[in-house]
């Protein structure tokens, strides 16, 4: 990446799903398209992000997901031509500074703030009620 990632920004990113991490995985199986929801950085000038896959598999029965719109798929140099969603209920959380995984070619696309800020809403909410599980991938 030429500079730090923000909120929007959608990444190539070996995104380790929570049930792997559970297993005692420690690395994702594949380089997946994730949105960057939040990015925050704090007194250390360190940016935490929390990262959401972009999947093409259906959501499960009860999961939080967002399906991404085709202007949205556009923008972000996703495929138009297949469903994808976003989940919410889960996400990876890292240092961007601190990060063995972001790469200076990570960087596919960006959704528009107005979609960026949805995604907020969700994760957010899920946060808020507990039901979302985070997996931490940097110290």
């Amino acid at each position: 990446m030429t500079s730090t990632p923000k909120a929007g920004d959608v990444l190539r990113y070996p995104y380790l799903w929570a049930r792997q991490a559970r297993a005692g995985e420690t690395e994702g199986r594949k380089l997946r398209p994730c949105a960057v929801v939040l990015a925050v950085t704090n007194q250390t000038d360190r940016t935490h992000l929390r990262l959401c896959a972009v999947t093409t598999q259906n959501p499960m029965q009860g999961a939080l997901a967002v399906a991404v719109p085709d202007t949205e798929k556009r923008r972000a140099g996703l495929d138009v031509h297949i469903p994808l969603w976003v989940i919410i209920d889960e996400h990876n959380v890292d240092v961007f500074e601190l990060s063995y995984y972001i790469e200076l070619q990570s960087q596919m696309g960006v959704f528009s703030a107005v979609f960026t800020k949805e995604l907020q809403r969700q994760m957010i909410l899920a946060l808020q009620r507990r039901v979302g599980q985070s997996v931490k991938r940097s110290d």
